[in-house]
């Protein structure tokens, strides 16, 4: 039997040091396999009990690292760990050594048993049905064609042989043509072009110019205009060109128009619309407008609705989201603002059951629809589910949960977060819920949250809005005169509590703060000899962190909802982002350009509520908390202040 009685002695008292037997050979097992040095690995292996619970984590590094064609021993460890995440990793690689191999009857035997196949064991198990004589599924097949992405290498052979067959025709090749150009990848868009008559087939040159020079191009005489492909480079160049300036892209179309089709008229007016409602140009709904709905897809249909909401166009509202396909339709998002404007329209009684479905989750928009019902017609309250000290250790005792916290305990973090990911994935609520109290005693907050949040039917709000560190938070709040749960929401969003959470581009501690913005507020605080390390300290985390929320708040004219766009992406970005009137800060969020500054500003302001609640503060709505943005100003930000963001620079969608 695997030796547990450590981990879960540690998970149920929270000791904060011990050792069991084998540890320091399993981590020195774990550095031999990253570093692949193979004798280093079988040398700590030896050191390593039989019945430690990384026992068969040291096993599969071994496979791993020695035996990844041997098929037998790999057959036999899937046998003797059915279900792991270990298995699945396993089996994952495996297939793909299966596939090169063309094993073919192997691979179809073992695919069914992989419980999350990516795109390349897709492509494989196609192919395998293929060789077999077995079409069935051929239609699933083609549809991994139409993509703008670049696609695994084990797909161009399945891709031959559709096209081979006819089953992929010149007319798909197009379409995916467009496609990959419409994201941006000309590279691929070069590769997909192979695919049709070399008579037809765009100049790779021209689509290199068009990436690089879109003017230039559309300028010069050196597109035919006769040709399919030189007219899909043409709109290609007029979406880039759209990207730097909506006045020149306007003015290239507005020449080019006559010598394109009609549905590619629209098609043009479409992106072009769209980059100005990413940039609040009013010429944006006009040209969505001329584009007409069939001319744009469910992004671009998304930003038509965003740029009717700022210019509080209600009926373009409708149209923009009625217009969307099903799946980005029935998304929260746009259930909301889709009630919001059926109201906007007198239609009260239609919106009332969309704001009622959406008040029963929890989240953003839930927030938001709860309050449109009013104090009359609310969802039912939700009781907060305590489990029992006899479940915590009950989970605990699952062999998975014990190896996801023996490898915490070893510092092997992104390991233990798959593993514990792995094993929570069939978890019944009740079983959830236990798991996230075991996190919590252990201080494993990220996991503690996370798994607080699955939960479908039973809740505990205590464990999804957990407040550690509260003393420091609170004195730091005080400090700066903020609210609290604001910075308890932000400091949730930001590091989920994890003070060693640092991001790629160097971020660090409990509320993410860049080191040139540490260095910044040390100056203005007066800190001498400061080195960005000390972010680590969670004191000074809060103190800097809680420092510059109150900081950009105020050269944002007090507004919560700006300073928190301005945390995440840079204070220029979110003066940039007004409007010269008042907006309704709910509006202003929803067209923040960058989806990942979009997406934080909506979950800071709702963990904030929730805090709120549990802090015992009065009651305070959520439209109350995000309140009016107030027109912008000139000049945006004093010149001292460092305008850059504390988290990685967004990408746009």
């Amino acid at each position: 039997m695997i030796r547990i009685g450590f981990f879960l002695l540690l998970a149920l008292s929270a000791a904060p040091a011990w050792a069991a037997p084998g540890d320091a050979a399993v981590l020195k097992a774990q550095q031999a396999f990253a570093a692949r040095k193979l004798a280093n690995l079988e040398h700590a292996a030896r050191s390593v009990p039989a019945d430690h619970v990384l026992a068969p984590y040291v096993e599969y590094w071994r496979l791993m690292l020695t035996s990844r064609t041997d098929d037998a021993r790999i057959a036999d460890f899937l046998a003797r760990y059915p279900g792991s995440r270990m298995a699945e990793a396993l089996r994952a690689d495996w297939l793909k050594s299966l596939g090169a191999r063309a094993a073919w009857p192997l691979y179809l035997a073992e695919y069914p048993r992989l419980v999350k196949p990516d795109i390349a064991h897709q492509c494989y198990a196609y192919r395998a049905e293929w060789t077999q004589g077995n079409r069935s599924h051929q239609r699933e097949a083609v549809t991994l064609w139409f993509t703008g992405r670049d696609m695994p290498s084990m797909c161009t052979p399945l891709f031959e042989q559709l096209i081979e067959a006819g089953l992929i025709r010149e007319e798909e090749v197009w379409r995916r043509l467009r496609l990959t150009l419409e994201a941006g990848n000309p590279s691929v868009a070069r590769v997909v072009a192979n695919a049709l008559p070399e008579a037809q087939r765009p100049a790779a040159a021209l689509i290199d110019l068009a990436s690089r020079d879109p003017a230039r191009l559309l300028d010069a005489d050196k597109l035919d205009f006769s040709r399919r492909g030189d007219r899909e480079i043409a709109l290609y160049a007029l979406d880039q060109l759209a990207k730097r300036s909506s006045g020149q892209a306007e003015q290239a179309l507005r020449r080019l128009a006559a010598r394109l089709g009609a549905e590619e008229q629209r098609i043009a007016w479409a992106r072009l619309a769209t980059w100005a409602a990413r940039r609040h140009e009013a010429s944006a709904l006009p040209w969505f407008q001329q584009a007409g709905a069939m001319a744009a897809n469910d992004f671009q249909r998304e930003w038509w609705a965003r740029a009717a909401l700022r210019a509080a166009d209600w009926q373009a509202v409708l149209r923009a989201i009625d217009s969307m396909g099903e799946a980005a339709r029935t998304q929260p998002i746009w259930r909301y603002w889709r009630a919001r404007a059926l109201q906007a329209s007198g239609q009260r009684a239609a919106a009332t059951p969309v704001f009622l479905d959406l008040s029963r989750e929890f989240h953003y928009y839930g927030q938001l629809a709860q309050e449109e019902l009013g104090p009359v017609m609310q969802a039912p309250p939700v009781n907060n589910a305590k489990m029992s000290g006899d479940d915590v250790a009950a989970v605990a005792r699952q062999p998975g949960i014990a190896r996801a916290l023996a490898l915490q305990g070893l510092g092997l973090r992104s390991d233990a977060g798959q593993e514990w990911n792995w094993s929570i994935r069939e978890f019944s609520d009740a079983q959830l819920l236990a798991a996230a109290e075991l996190a919590r005693r252990m201080e494993w907050y990220d996991r503690a949250i996370n798994t607080a949040e699955r939960t479908r039917e039973l809740h505990d709000f205590e464990l999804r809005f957990l407040a550690p560190y509260r003393e420091l938070a609170q004195q730091a709040a005080r400090e700066n005169q903020i609210d609290e749960a604001w910075v308890f929401g932000l400091m949730r969003q930001e590091s989920r509590f994890i003070n060693v959470a640092r991001s790629s581009v160097g971020a660090s501690g409990l509320m993410q703060i860049m080191p040139a913005t540490a260095r910044w507020i040390a100056q203005r605080l007066g800190i001498k000899r400061f080195h960005p390390n000390e972010m680590q300290n969670p004191a000074k985390n809060i103190q800097f962190g809680a420092y510059y929320l109150k900081h950009v708040q105020t050269s944002l004219d007090g507004s919560p909802v700006l300073a928190t766009a301005a945390y995440n992406a840079g204070p220029s970005r979110a003066q940039r982002w007004r409007d010269t009137r008042p907006m309704e800060a709910a509006v202003y969020i929803e067209s923040i350009p960058f989806a990942e500054t979009r997406d934080y500003v909506k979950k800071v302001m709702s963990n904030a509520i929730y805090y709120a609640e549990r802090f015992g503060q009065p009651s305070v709505l959520l439209k109350e908390r995000l309140g009016t943005v107030p027109p912008r100003k000139t000049p945006a930000m004093p010149a001292a202040d460092p305008d850059a963001p504390l988290e990685v620079e967004p990408a746009d969608d």
